[in-house]
C-alpha cells in the first residue's frame, strides 16, 4: 500500500519524506487555504516546490464545475510537471472531463466519491485515482471503510486499472482498516501517520533496555 500525505504544508511533506515512507501528495482548495497562499502565480509555483520534494505523484484540484474549465485548469496544472495529478469532482462534466484528460495522458484522481457506484463510473471513465472520503461517511453515521472495501472488490473483480486512493482519513486506526480492506493507496494527515508508530510495550521496552544498559555496561 502506498502511503500519500494530505497536506499543502511544505515543512509537514519534508517530514514525511525523511520517514522514509512518502509515496505521494494530495492536496485540496481547503489545505492550500491553509498555507495562506494568495494568487494563481503562487499557488502554481506552490505546487512545483511540492513536485521538487516528493518524487511520487501530487494532486492538484481544479476549481470549475463545467468541463471547459476543468479541462482549462487540468492542462495548465498538468503542464506544471510530469507527477501532477488533476483532481476533478465526481459529477457529470467531471466524468466527462476525466474521459477526456485520460485520453490525453493526464493522471487524473476522482474526488467526492461517496458511493460504490461513482467509483465505478469514475473507473470506467478510466480515473488514474479514485478518492472515496471515509471520515466524511463516518461523520453522518455512514460506513466509511465498508465503501472502501466494497470498491476494492469491485476492482479487483473487474480487473480495472484504477487505484483505491483512500482519502479524509481521520485516524491511525483508519489506516489500518483501509489497508485491511484492500485500498492501493491511504493519503492522511502526517499525524496519523506518525501514530502507526506508537507502541507502549516499544516505550516500555526502550525503557527497559536503557534501565538494564546503566545498571550494567553504562557503569564507570
Amino acid at each position: 500500500m502506498k502511503f500519500f500525505i494530505d497536506t499543502a504544508n511544505i515543512e509537514q511533506i519534508k517530514e514525511a519524506k525523511s520517514l522514509g515512507i512518502l509515496d505521494g501528495v494530495t492536496t485540496n482548495p481547503s489545505l492550500v487555504s491553509k498555507e495562506g497562499i494568495v494568487g494563481r502565480d503562487n499557488l502554481l509555483k506552490h505546487y512545483i516546490e511540492i513536485c521538487n520534494i516528493v518524487q511520487g505523484d501530487v494532486s492538484a484540484e481544479v476549481i470549475s464545475t463545467d468541463f471547459n474549465g476543468m479541462i482549462t485548469e487540468a492542462e495548465e496544472l498538468a503542464a506544471l510537471d510530469p507527477n501532477i495529478v488533476v483532481k476533478i469532482p465526481i459529477i457529470k462534466d467531471g466524468l466527462k472531463a476525466i474521459k477526456y484528460l485520460t485520453d490525453k495522458g493526464i493522471k487524473t484522481n476522482c474526488t467526492l466519491v461517496f458511493s460504490t457506484g461513482q467509483a465505478l463510473l469514475a473507473a470506467k471513465a478510466g480515473a488514474t485515482y479514485v478518492s472515496p472520503f471515509v471520515g466524511r461517511l463516518d461523520d453522518v453515521s455512514s460506513d466509511g471503510i465498508e465503501l472502501v472495501y466494497n470498491i476494492a472488490e469491485i476492482y479487483r473483480y473487474y480487473g480495472f486499472d484504477t487505484q483505491l486512493l483512500a482519502a479524509s482519513i481521520r485516524s491511525t486506526q483508519h489506516i489500518i482498516q483501509c489497508a485491511q480492506a484492500g485500498a492501493d493507496v491511504v493519503t492522511s494527515p502526517l499525524s496519523a501517520i506518525l501514530g502507526l508508530l506508537k507502541h507502549p510495550l516499544t516505550d516500555s521496552g526502550i525503557k527497559k533496555f536503557l534501565e538494564d544498559y546503566n545498571n550494567t555496561v553504562g557503569k564507570k
